[in-house]
């Protein structure tokens, strides 16, 4: 099976063909917005770190932003940076250059004299990269340059017999046409993850898997926290969850039946293809974060209460399970799949046409969190590894 997609000289496949503007600190983030607001064809993101740093916070800053300039859905990168943080925009641009041979140009805020005139060369920059950008054509591209990202976020008791089952058997029919599915959210595996690790495909990925939330938990607990004050969430218990093990087994269901071929860290890219896991936090836009900066095309979204989330550089699929939720969130919500919990239709047949939307929205038709231009960002900041 093919889709339609932008050939990276690199040798991935985006879906979307934007240039990114991207801030090396939250002291370039603004400027990053002014140049992307003057050319069409790009887009930025907030970064509200990347300077002043622990170790483990800034080796992470790093990982998602190099991995945000690798993503397949970019064709190129402007750097933005201000001159006096740890990784400044030079430093950047070598760790991009390091893992993707696309286009890449940078900026220092302080070395080129301040905001205007920074403004005026990134803008430049940027209009020639978007033309550059636009001769490129989408073409036949095999299924198996895709990733889809998994996500749940507001979930209730729909979710878990409904939504996630569903994006469940289309990520087996993915898998199985050669393509690759990835779920996070280590923490809502908790008290289901002997069940997800029985999915390993060898004895190291089972013990991974469980080791993962083990750690997880154990970092929490050293720093006195426990993460059922968060887990279930207010909406997630107003929605008919009662405990953390209730909602990690409709969590789990949403990755699908086939074998977990390898565990990533948080915004690793997969060396292998087919069902993968990220260790990643539980909060839905710091996941996506870094699932995206995985290399991640598109996500697919469960949502039992509703969400605008959206992502810049890959189109977020927001899907749901509860007929009134999908009326009442209708500006947000793509896809309904109530006729499944209603009993109107099969997970198979609900499956069946989930995919083909997917694959519409891997085709160009765009989300409607991208139509409200949505640029959702979250990294995570815990200092695991320290």
């Amino acid at each position: 099976m093919e889709f339609m997609g932008y050939k990276r000289p690199d040798g991935t496949v985006g879906i979307r063909n934007n240039v990114l503007i991207l801030p090396t600190c939250a002291c370039s983030s603004e400027t990053c917005r002014v140049v992307a607001n003057q050319v069409n064809g790009t887009v930025n993101i907030i970064n509200n770190s990347g300077c002043a740093e622990v170790k483990g916070n800034e080796d992470m800053t790093q990982i998602i932003l190099t991995g945000f300039a690798a993503n397949p859905n970019v064709y190129g990168t402007v750097v933005i940076g201000l001159g006096c943080e740890n990784v400044d925009h030079k430093k950047l641009k070598a760790k991009i250059e390091a893992i993707t041979n696309k286009p890449i140009v940078s900026f220092g805020i302080q070395e080129e004299g301040g905001t205007i005139k920074t403004i005026e060369k990134a803008v430049r920059a940027a209009r020639e990269m978007v033309m550059n950008a636009s001769l490129q054509q989408r073409e036949p591209c095999d299924l198996s340059h895709l990733m889809m990202g998994i996500e749940c976020g507001g979930s209730d008791a729909t979710s878990g017999f409904g939504a996630n089952p569903v994006v469940g058997n289309v990520s087996d029919r993915l898998v199985d046409l050669g393509a690759s599915s990835m779920m996070s959210e280590t923490i809502e595996f908790v008290g289901a993850e002997h069940i997800l690790a029985r999915r390993g495909a060898t004895k190291e990925i089972h013990d991974k898997i469980i080791q993962i939330c083990k750690e997880y938990e154990e970092h929490l607990a050293r720093a006195g926290q426990n993460c059922r004050h968060g887990q279930p969430s207010p909406g997630n218990k107003d929605g008919g969850l009662s405990t953390i093990e209730e909602k990690s087994l409709g969590c789990i269901s949403k990755g699908g039946t086939r074998p977990i071929v390898e565990v990533v860290m948080e915004g690793e890219r997969p060396t292998k293809k087919g069902a993968i896991v990220m260790d990643s936090p539980g909060y839905d836009i710091a996941s996506i974060t870094a699932m995206v900066a995985g290399g991640c095309q598109v996500i697919c979204f469960t949502t039992g209460r509703g969400t605008p989330t959206g992502n810049a550089l890959a189109p977020v699929l927001k899907i749901t399970a509860n007929r009134v939720t999908f009326q009442n969130m209708i500006d947000n919500t793509d896809v309904d799949l109530s006729a499944v919990t209603e009993g109107e239709a099969s997970i198979e047949d609900a499956g069946a046409t989930l995919l083909e939307e997917v694959l519409a929205v891997c085709n160009g038709k765009v989300t409607k969190a991208e139509v409200f231009g949505f640029s959702d960002i979250a990294i995570d900041r815990i200092c695991r590894f320290i």
